[in-house]
């Protein structure tokens, strides 16, 4: 999840309550993206890994697709796979500064 204000126990208990925000809590882990990547950058690198690794060949059906997709996603479950972020703010900074307002 992103870093948004309302990604964080003390929404949820400003919303719900205590009680009912520690029932929530206790099904929730919060897991944020790094603050120089956003969620739409992991969104694409997963999609990009899934069509190289499961999808990028010709799929005859539905049926195969599923299946080749769940083989494919608890796979990637169970290796725990990561995204390794190597793009720094102050490679961001170098890159990127042309496009700052002063």
């Amino acid at each position: 999840m992103d870093n948004l204000n309302t990604h964080f126990e003390s929404s949820l208990i400003e919303t719900f309550g205590q009680t009912r925000a520690n029932e929530l809590l206790k099904k929730v882990k919060f897991i944020y993206t790094p603050k120089h990547g956003s969620w739409l950058n992991m969104a694409e690198i997963e999609i990009n890994v899934m069509d190289r690794q499961c999808t990028g060949g010709r799929i005859p059906d539905k049926k195969t697709l599923k299946k080749s997709l769940k083989i494919w996603s608890n796979d990637r479950n169970k290796k725990e796979s990561k995204i390794n972020w190597t793009f720094t703010r102050k490679e961001a900074d170098k890159k990127l500064s042309k496009h700052y307002v002063a």
